[in-house]
């Protein structure tokens, strides 16, 4: 099956449902920002959500996008997972 680019938006937009749903908001509720940390190679994400903040590890983006290809984009969880540093587009993920 060819490779599938999810987009930074994409990514933020799974990551706004993932935390919807662990916290019982509305997806439009959750502001998302997503960061590269270019000393240890990292990706993470703080989430604000009602006035509150919570810092999410790699491993959490990666379950997000789980949820985000099963129920959004039909395509199987359990694919590879790559997130990249593009120059031009930000954080991208990349499904194999």
């Amino acid at each position: 099956m060819a490779k599938l680019k999810i987009s930074e938006q994409d990514i933020i937009n799974a990551l706004c449902v993932y935390t919807a749903r662990k916290k019982q908001v509305k997806p439009e509720e959750v502001e998302v920002e997503l960061f590269y940390d270019d000393d240890h190679g990292g990706f993470s994400a703080e989430t604000h959500v009602g006035g509150r903040n919570q810092i999410l590890i790699t491993a959490n983006i990666i379950e997000a996008l789980r949820l985000w290809l099963e129920e959004y984009l039909n395509r199987d969880p359990f694919s590879g997972i790559k997130l990249e540093l593009d120059d031009e587009e930000g954080i991208i993920a990349i499904i194999s």
